[in-house]
């Protein structure tokens, strides 16, 4: 029987110490290893094909979601759990037709992330509840309003409106690194890969209106 293997792939020490925690009550009594960036995942799954991989994606440095497919089709037999803060409806969609995928979210509660331990341990699929409810019930315009901080939501209504970095910087008082991390964040909160279509996004989620946008 091959001993069973967890890879976590998750860069906040606090959700490593939980999930090993974790583990060990469910009884677990196999191998876990650690993750701080995409290449190291890269040479642990090469050398451990049928782990079980709890991965902070909103955190991780996966560019985007097809990145994240793309090794997912390589290592085929690796179970994923995806453990993150927040994830955009487009990606959660998309990730939630691959088998291969079990999603939770930070803010679950302990008996959830056992219970999606436990079954990832048997090869088992779980989509936790807010999750699924995300994907069945919630509108597209709701959820990507819900999914961006405060400051996130004005800094994207701002550059929607066609402020720049060092415009937005010097009007809330940032510096312009702190500008282009909030805009990285929106960016990859959102599943989009240019100005074009944030800007989309703001005006779907009414963060701007189409006279705001247009002047």
């Amino acid at each position: 029987m091959n001993m069973q293997i967890y890879i976590l792939a998750d860069n906040q020490d606090i959700s490593k110490a939980g999930i090993r925690y974790l583990l060990k009550d469910t009884g677990f009594d196999g191998y876990v290893y650690e993750a701080s960036t995409k290449k190291d995942l890269i040479k642990l799954l090469a050398e451990n094909g049928r782990a079980v991989v709890v991965l902070d994606y909103t955190n991780f440095d996966f560019t985007h979601i097809e990145d994240l497919l793309v090794v997912a089709s390589r290592y085929y037999l690796v179970s994923w759990l995806l453990f993150s803060e927040e994830l955009s409806l487009p990606f959660l969609k998309r990730i939630a037709i691959e088998n291969s995928f079990s999603i939770l979210l930070k803010s679950s509660s302990n008996e959830e992330i056992s219970t999606a331990l436990t079954m990832a341990q048997n090869g088992e699929r779980y989509i936790c509840p807010r999750i699924g409810h995300y994907i069945n019930s919630h509108d597209a315009k709701n959820v990507e309003k819900q999914i961006l901080t405060s400051t996130e939501q004005e800094v994207l209504r701002q550059i929607a409106i066609g402020r720049s970095a060092r415009d937005i910087a010097e009007e809330r008082n940032l510096s312009i690194h702190t500008v282009q991390t909030h805009k990285k964040n929106i960016f990859r909160k959102l599943d989009v890969n240019n100005i074009f279509e944030a800007r989309k996004y703001a005006l779907r989620s009414g963060l701007v209106d189409a006279m705001d946008y247009y002047i």
